[in-house]
């Protein structure tokens, strides 16, 4: 059989072949991983730590992240293409009026879930946070 005429089985158990090879040269554990040559000690590894109590508002502040990076993006593209003239002046009341919501939506279900819109920047370490500092 030909790559043009292989069927879509074939091609599912390719691609489940392909990941079961590249996870068996994935280390199992964090302590499995080697240390650099010359280097005298590991440093610690970052672990996410879990508590069943606190894991729902976890993944809401996680999403909620994801949505204000979305969200933030967005509204600068809106004030791209309000400053280069490429909306009417109705879609531009239109856009504004649909960021304000989509904020304010925001601000809610942060308060619903006890979390501040400041919790949403995650700290990237040596990258800084997240998103910008707010205005």
């Amino acid at each position: 059989m030909t790559d043009e005429t292989r069927r879509p089985a074939d091609r599912s158990a390719e691609v489940a072949d392909a990941a079961a090879r590249a996870f068996r040269l994935l280390p199992a554990a964090p302590q499995d991983v080697l240390p650099p040559r010359g280097s005298q000690a590991r440093r610690a590894t970052h672990r996410v730590s879990t508590d069943p109590d606190t894991v729902e508002r976890d993944l809401i502040k996680l999403v909620l992240t994801i949505v204000e990076l979305l969200r933030q993006l967005m509204e600068r593209q809106a004030l791209q293409r309000v400053d280069a003239g490429d909306l009417t002046e109705e879609q531009e009341e239109r856009l504004g009026a649909t960021l304000m919501i989509l904020h304010e939506r925001m601000v809610e279900l942060c308060a619903r879930y006890d979390l501040s819109m400041q919790d949403l920047n995650l700290d990237l370490g040596p990258l800084g946070t997240l998103l910008p500092p707010s205005e």
